[in-house]
C-alpha cells in the first residue's frame, strides 16, 4: 500500500439546492389570503484548503468522490430552506488544481489558501 501520493483525480460535486414550496396562507376569516411559500436552500460547496498538517493526498486517492450536502426545501409562511453544509478538504501546501483538460485552475500556496472546486 502506498504511503505517499502526490497526484490524484478528485471527483467533486456541489450539493443541489432545495425545492421551493407553493403554499397559500390561511387565516381565520381569510381562507385564501395569498401566497406564502418559501425558497429552497442553496446546496453546499466543495472547497480545498491548504493545511500545514497535511503532507500527502493519500485520503483522496482512497476516496476520490466527494459531494457537499443538499439544501433543504422551503416551507410555508415565507420560510426559506437551510443551506447545505460545505465540505472543506485539507490539502498540502503547493497543491496544483487542474481541470480534466489540463487547464491550470489554482496553485495553492500559503496556509489557509482556499479554492472552491464545486459550487452548490
Amino acid at each position: 500500500m502506498a504511503d505517499f501520493v502526490d497526484r490524484v483525480t478528485l471527483h467533486a460535486a456541489g450539493g443541489h439546492g432545495g425545492n421551493g414550496v407553493a403554499s397559500i396562507k390561511r387565516e381565520k376569516f381569510k381562507p385564501l389570503a395569498g401566497p406564502d411559500g418559501g425558497d429552497g436552500g442553496n446546496g453546499g460547496s466543495v472547497i480545498l484548503e491548504v493545511s500545514e498538517q497535511e503532507t500527502t493526498l493519500l485520503n483522496y486517492h482512497r476516496k476520490p468522490h466527494r459531494r457537499a450536502d443538499n439544501g433543504t426545501p422551503g416551507m410555508g409562511d415565507f420560510r426559506q430552506g437551510k443551506t447545505g453544509a460545505d465540505i472543506v478538504l485539507p490539502v498540502p501546501e503547493g497543491t496544483v488544481v487542474k481541470s480534466m483538460s489540463g487547464e491550470l485552475l489554482a496553485d495553492l500556496t500559503g496556509v489557509g489558501a482556499r479554492f472552491v472546486v464545486a459550487e452548490g
